[in-house]
């Protein structure tokens, strides 16, 4: 611990740059004033420095789930997986990213106007990615569970408004292509997320935030349109069949 207390911002970010979001949670200045512990950090904003210590500690230590067996999982269980981890990630990293890119635009766009397309570009993202996540929510999810519980139960299941699971997804697939070329633009006027020569940390850590946001968006979309979306449609047959 004594080690990670002389620790300095900076070299918090700079090791991963997710720790970015706690600091800037707490207020705490990761780009200009990196040099700093984290102690001398709270002493100014008053802030309890093993809670924020805690925190940096439960994102080093975050294992990726890169050899989780999802195709395995029954389909509410991944339903809950995808809402209560990449829908929160969503929901959580747009809050964040906003206001950075906000900033970058305010300080940097004169000499890098990109950035003024890009944070359009993510803006729509954000708003988009909201109103897809409660369609999935409140109609698409319920209605998988609800076909789990019935197969599980031995009943049979009434047809959905939306006719047949089939529609909900194909439309859920249409904004999940939207999305992945919303991100592909991004990319490109990113130079693949590599910050320009003259980029502050501020610069870095929100090249690397949107980069590690395109990487969990292509997860969520993958769970979604290769595991659930086609055993959703296969379980929907088999009532069809009864």
């Amino acid at each position: 611990m004594e080690t990670l207390e002389k620790t300095t911002i900076g070299e918090y970010v700079a090791k991963d740059f997710r720790t970015a979001a706690i600091f800037s949670k707490y207020g705490i200045d990761f780009c200009c004033k990196g040099n700093r512990t984290i102690e001398e950090a709270c002493d100014k904003k008053e802030h309890d420095s093993e809670t924020i210590l805690n925190e940096i500690n439960a994102v080093l230590n975050t294992k990726n789930d890169n050899n989780i067996d999802f195709q395995s999982w029954p389909l509410d269980l991944l339903a809950d997986y995808i809402e209560k981890t990449h829908h929160r990630y969503v929901e959580e990293k747009t809050q964040i990213l906003l206001p950075f890119l906000d900033k970058l635009c305010r300080v940097h766009g004169t000499s890098h106007p990109e950035l003024f397309a890009i944070n359009e570009l993510f803006i729509g993202c954000a708003g988009e990615l909201a109103q897809h996540m409660k369609k999935e929510e409140l109609i698409l999810f319920p209605f998988i569970k609800k076909m789990v519980k019935a197969t599980l139960q031995d009943e049979l299941v009434e047809q959905p408004h939306f006719g047949t699971v089939e529609n909900p997804i194909a439309m859920m697939m249409h904004e999940h292509d939207a999305e992945g070329e919303r991100f592909r633009k991004i990319a490109g006027l990113t130079n693949d997320y590599n910050p320009p020569a003259d980029a502050c940390n501020t610069y870095k850590v929100t090249f690397a935030m949107l980069q590690e946001f395109e990487q969990d968006l292509h997860k969520h979309i993958h769970l979604e349109n290769n595991i659930l979306f086609p055993k959703a449609v296969e379980l929907e047959k088999k009532f069809s069949a009864q």
